[in-house]
């Protein structure tokens, strides 16, 4: 399909049937819905001037990224990147941009609720972007049974019979258009035990199945089990979803020193007690690497 014909067509078909965007205040149903369609939209998580606060830090950090590659491989497929996988801290924690990403007022309420505890922890705060040209990623979800992680070693658990163990906070630095990248998400396929189907076997259904319209400003509060993927970005800038990753009291997953002193102490109380486990008072070693390697998980 050639580029027009294909923008026609995502002009035409793409965005989520019934799509609920909610407000910040309203917890209850914010954890209903991400409960039911392992997701959920919040608008107005972020204001005006942090969207625009936060965008600069994404253009900064991505001609960073970009700069190490000159061919537009990307690592997570061409022309589509991730920060995480770049950073030799896993994390962008060392920026202010993403430091604020973690201890919002208007988040941290929800986060709480769907965990039913405030003590939960920061993982890492990374996210990704695609440059305009990038195309559609294959559906996958971001942590399965594995030794390290979790698994049974009777066979008989998975890690999708548990509850949430991590949710990911997925900002949105601009808009989400039909046809500039918008996330795909499947709703209901955080529990599922069904082979996740590949790219070229993937009902038209599923390719829009995309969190669109919505504002910039809004997060997508993902259960990371839940299948979901990349799109294509026909437009002519940049798409960024920087994230903050956290994981449920009761789980845990190696995290990495990522977060400077001097940022932990930009904290709230709260902010300080979730982000204990990434706070480094040696020096880090920051930047980023390419590894065009990377994107063969998700080609």
């Amino acid at each position: 399909m050639d580029i027009e014909t294909l923008r026609r067509d995502l002009e035409a078909n793409n965005g989520m049937p019934g799509l609920e965007i909610l407000g910040p205040e309203e917890v209850d149903a914010a954890v209903r819905i991400f409960y039911r369609d392992g997701f959920v939209v919040v608008r107005d998580v972020l204001t005006e001037d942090q969207v625009k606060f936060l965008r600069q830090g994404c253009e900064r950090e991505a001609a960073e990224v970009v700069a190490m590659d000159p061919n537009r491989d990307g690592n997570r497929h061409r022309n589509r990147y991730s920060w995480g996988g770049a950073s030799l801290t896993n994390s962008v924690l060392h920026r202010e941009e993403w430091v604020m990403l973690v201890d919002l007022p208007t988040l941290n309420p929800i986060v709480t609720a769907i965990f039913g505890s405030s003590d939960y922890h920061v993982r890492r705060a990374a996210g990704d972007f695609c440059l305009p040209g990038a195309m559609y990623q294959r559906l996958h979800a971001d942590i399965g049974d594995r030794v390290g992680g979790f698994m049974d070693p009777r066979g008989v658990l998975s890690i999708r019979d548990l509850p949430c163990p991590v949710v990911c906070c997925n900002f949105l630095a601009q808009d989400f258009t039909k046809t500039n990248g918008p996330t795909r998400q499947i709703p209901g396929t955080q529990n599922s035990r069904e082979k996740i189907p590949e790219l070229d076997a993937e009902p038209l259904w599923m390719k829009y199945s995309t969190v669109c319209p919505a504002p910039a400003g809004s997060v997508l509060i993902r259960d990371i089990r839940a299948w979901h993927g990349g799109t294509p970005n026909l437009s002519n800038e940049m798409r960024a979803i920087p994230n903050a990753v956290f994981l449920a009291p009761w789980f845990h997953e190696r995290q990495l020193p990522a977060m400077p002193r001097e940022m932990f102490d930009l904290l709230s109380e709260h902010g300080r007690r979730v982000c204990e486990s990434v706070v480094a008072d040696e020096p880090l070693e920051i930047g980023y690497t390419f590894d065009p390697a990377g994107k063969k998980k998700f080609a």
